[in-house]
């Protein structure tokens, strides 16, 4: 563990929570930026498990004082609208750069064995299949813009069959005029890249396909100096166990989500 992200995210949590007039119960022993801030280094240190986490950092002394792990789970699903604020206002930061990167990822609910059993989502929408991998999924998938730092500023969860260019629109919605969006092949499509360009300003850069024109040396370039850090950034993201996440119920699931993204931000902005 690293002490200097550790605290860099509490300030970092504790002055949006002020931000927001948001004060802690007079009798709690833990503050609410503490509770939030043991979800966030759960997900940088150990794969969303909350419990162990809990444990090592009140004895570590960075806690002021004992919680139960069952009163830690009431409270923080009790701030997951501040928990997901928080992760709005920091990634509205970065809002107004030239180059971003988008892809997907593929989140897993379930084996696909144990599908049909599955009480948290049901249906065919939610079979997916990922492409990277080349590998069938059940669940959600995860679609993020980044910036050319890795620090994510959009993000939406749709059901695993829904094509990446679902919502781009929605993504791209916020970024400055004039953006330049890099994506992979999944992507290619000239009436999407039209629209985007027509009503928001903001430019679809996309890797051609083996069998489609290609791209000019511009945007080539561009490609090839961006599109790795989209992967940098999915390997961050697996390493915190954002494909295995264990969570009963679907609120469960993307509060770790979220924990999951902001960690990932806290991580790559120092």
């Amino acid at each position: 563990m690293n002490e200097r992200t550790i605290i860099t995210v509490y300030v970092v949590i504790d002055d949006v929570l002020k931000l927001g007039q948001h004060q802690s119960h007079v009798l709690s022993q833990i503050s609410d930026a503490e509770v939030l801030t043991v979800a966030v280094t759960a997900a940088l240190y150990f794969r969303n498990h909350q419990e162990r986490t809990l444990y090592v950092l009140e004895r570590m002394g960075y806690l002021s004082g004992h919680l139960s792990i069952s009163r830690f789970n009431r409270r923080l699903h009790g701030l997951r609208d501040w928990l997901e604020m928080v992760l709005m206002v920091l990634s509205e930061v970065w809002t107004h750069q030239s180059v971003y990167i988008i892809d997907s990822m593929p989140l897993p609910v379930c084996r696909r064995a144990r599908a049909g059993r599955c009480r948290k989502v049901r249906g065919k929408v939610y079979y997916g299949y990922c492409a990277a991998k080349d590998e069938r999924f059940f669940g959600w998938r995860l679609h993020l813009i980044c910036t050319s730092d890795g620090l994510p500023v959009s993000f939406s969860v749709l059901p695993a069959s829904y094509h990446d260019l679902t919502p781009v629109h929605e993504l791209t919605y916020g970024l400055p005029c004039g953006a330049l969006v890099v994506a992979d092949k999944g992507y290619n499509s000239g009436k999407d890249e039209s629209s985007l360009l027509a009503h928001t300003g903001v430019r679809l850069v996309v890797k051609r396909k083996d069998n489609m024109l290609p791209n000019c040396p511009a945007d080539e370039a561009l490609i090839a100096l961006h599109r790795k850090r989209i992967e940098t950034v999915n390997s961050q993201l697996e390493n915190m166990g954002i494909q295995d996440l264990h969570a009963r119920t679907n609120e469960g699931f993307l509060l770790k989500l979220h924990a999951s993204l902001l960690a990932l931000l806290c991580a790559n902005l120092n």
